[in-house]
């Protein structure tokens, strides 16, 4: 039978957000296809720096040493390139030790197709439209935003998300956009024991916790965070809802509309997940940060 993914936390990455292809796009922008895909071949056998999402899926392929037995993670690379031009990126994998075998090189299509056929929990990519696809299709998604990568000097894992829009529906939210603080507030203690429906990245936190699982909480290589707007008393519906999904949160952080950032960097997340462009503005100078273009704040 041929061999199923399924079992394994998946991670679709471009080739952009894997590596700094910004010279090589460049050509391509000024000069054109035809421009750019002689500047890959020349240079094929000159490795890329890594790019904004390179310390995060390090560290990701790195917890299977920890696992030890079969490797619970694998990152997928799905590519606009041509499988010529993508040589080099697969020479820069073997190059930077990645254990990446598995690739889909689309030749300027979107590679957005392949998500699900690859069973991926997770999609990160520098093109917006191919992530909000991919949203479409079920899959938790994100454009990176930054020019920030993750730190190295760590060797735990450290991921940090928004709640509402992102682990969470925008059914709050809404309330918040379209009747004001008040009523958000005043919703909110009414429900306050009616779990949220589930966003697009609920599935690939249930993943991470799966993966924790293995570790007593004390020394998992892997820590989560939320990192949320909401304050009391609309915190409880959140602890009451991820209670009720069986989720184990290590931090939560409310913070009343106060930026986001400090508490981020306090925090030294790898990668920064959120629905709203401002904050990922204001995150993305520090921290790698991914917007999730979903919900009312995105329509």
């Amino acid at each position: 039978m041929p061999r199923q993914l399924s079992d394994k936390l998946v991670i679709a990455i471009s080739s952009r957000a894997l590596f700094d292809l910004d010279a090589s796009h460049a050509v391509y922008r000024e000069q054109g296809l035809e421009a750019y895909s002689a500047y890959q071949i020349d240079h094929e056998d000159e490795p890329l720096e890594p790019g904004e999402a390179f310390p995060l899926v390090h560290k990701l392929l790195g917890l299977n040493a920890r696992l030890g037995g079969e490797p619970q993670v694998e990152v997928v690379l799905l590519s606009r390139n041509s499988a010529d031009t993508g040589l080099r990126v697969f020479n820069s994998i073997a190059h930077h030790k990645l254990a990446i075998s598995r690739a889909a090189f689309c030749g300027g299509e979107s590679p957005y197709r392949y998500i699900n056929a690859f069973g991926c929990q997770l999609f990160l990519s520098t093109e917006a439209d191919d992530v909000r696809h991919a949203l479409d299709h079920g899959v938790a998604a994100a454009t990176l935003v930054s020019n920030k990568g993750g730190g190295m000097e760590y060797d735990q894992l450290r991921i940090a998300f928004d709640g509402d829009a992102v682990l969470f529906s925008d059914e709050a939210e809404q309330v918040f956009k379209e009747q004001g603080l008040e009523a958000f507030t005043a919703s909110e203690l009414a429900s306050a024991r009616q779990p949220l429906a589930g966003g697009p990245f609920k599935p690939f936190l249930s993943a991470l916790h799966q993966l924790q699982q293995a570790f007593p909480a004390t020394e998992a290589p892997l820590r989560t965070a939320l990192v949320t707007a909401r304050s009391a008393p609309a915190h409880e519906r959140v602890i009451r809802t991820l209670r009720a999904w069986d989720i184990r949160i290590d931090e939560s952080i409310f913070l009343g509309g106060l930026d986001k950032t400090a508490f981020l960097r306090a925090y030294r997340a790898d990668v920064f997940f959120d629905d709203q462009a401002t904050h990922c503005a204001s995150a993305s100078e520090h921290i790698a940060t991914g917007h999730v273009p979903h919900g009312v704040a995105n329509r």
